[in-house]
């Protein structure tokens, strides 16, 4: 015997609340660890209905490659690895990346940053694609968490 669920009717689809997602996980300070994050992000955002090649897929994992990279080289303190929380709800896409260094907060005005150095633009980035972005202490042990939302709606 098949049973298949009813389709919903649509007064039943009104009534559903909008769906939250979120994904969270602890990675290496490694060059491989920010990689993995990064590709585990593009495929979460895929399966959230972002799929690849998407402006939201591919600015989100732009992101994230920048913030986890910047946990890496600037967040990195030997044994303690860095976490990221992506969460998605409708019309906004917030990526958090935190570390151990609270000592070391990115500039918030990366245009202020020194203009001669052959890195350090990342921030720049950051500040051109993400609809809001910071830095915040984390709460849970030392450290902070850098944070940027991403508003689908406002991607084309």
């Amino acid at each position: 015997m098949d049973i298949h669920p009813a389709a919903p009717t649509r007064r039943a689809e009104t009534q559903v609340p909008a769906r939250a997602e979120e994904f969270a996980m602890q990675f290496t300070s490694t060059p491989r660890g920010a990689r993995l994050a990064r590709h585990l992000v593009s495929h979460r955002l895929h399966e959230w209905g972002h799929p690849y090649g998407t402006p939201v897929n591919e600015t989100v994992t732009l992101i994230t490659a920048e913030l986890t990279t910047n946990a890496v080289a600037h967040g990195r303190v030997p044994g303690r690895d860095f976490h990221l929380r992506l969460s998605c709800v409708p019309g906004t896409v917030t990526v958090e990346v935190s570390d151990t260094r609270a000592e070391r907060k990115p500039h918030l005005d990366p245009a202020a940053g020194p203009s001669e150095e052959e890195s350090g633009r990342g921030l720049l980035l950051i500040d051109a694609l993400a609809s809001r972005w910071g830095v915040v202490p984390r709460h849970t042990a030392p450290g902070k968490v850098v944070w940027a939302e991403v508003g689908c709606s406002s991607i084309r």
